[in-house]
């Protein structure tokens, strides 16, 4: 098998430690962090609640690869956030996270994915850290090579 990587070398630039309020949109909330302090490109690690969920993931599907995402995913809360990250990239000059999440619902049942903006408002709290990445690139865009929307890094 060939070993095919795509990487850029940066240094860590800041720390940011935040908590999203109960009612805010995970995704609109984390973008909203990164851009009031201006940090384009890095990392996000989080968990709290959900009062509700949206969230997809990869599916059989005839494409270039053999798979896609699949319709969103809806459930219903109370949900407890076990776990989400993310990276930080651009799209078209705008902020914009690509973000996995683990969660359960009440009777315990773990189920996750890739997260859906505007699909998952904080129930309690989403507790975060976000490492800003110096010197580097990340931009997602159409990849012709899967057919879909990838990340791209390159040295800044």
């Amino acid at each position: 098998m060939e070993t095919r990587v795509s990487y850029a070398c940066g240094t860590a630039g800041k720390v940011i430690a935040a908590r999203i309020l109960p009612g805010t949109d995970l995704l609109t909330g984390l973008e909203t962090i990164c851009d009031e302090n201006g940090v384009k490109y890095g990392a996000v690690n989080c968990f709290g609640s959900f009062s509700a969920a949206g969230y997809m993931y990869l599916v059989p599907m005839d494409a270039k690869v053999g798979a896609g995402y699949g319709d969103v995913i809806k459930k219903e809360g109370p949900i407890e956030f076990l776990s989400g990250t993310g990276i930080i990239t651009q799209n078209s000059g705008k902020t914009e996270l690509h973000f996995h999440g683990t969660m359960c619902d009440k009777d315990g049942v773990v189920f996750g994915g890739h997260i859906v903006k505007g699909q998952c408002p904080v129930l309690t709290t989403v507790d975060v850290m976000i490492q800003e990445a110096d010197g580097v690139e990340m931009v997602r865009a159409y990849d012709e090579e899967t057919d879909l929307t990838q990340v791209f890094v390159s040295k800044k």
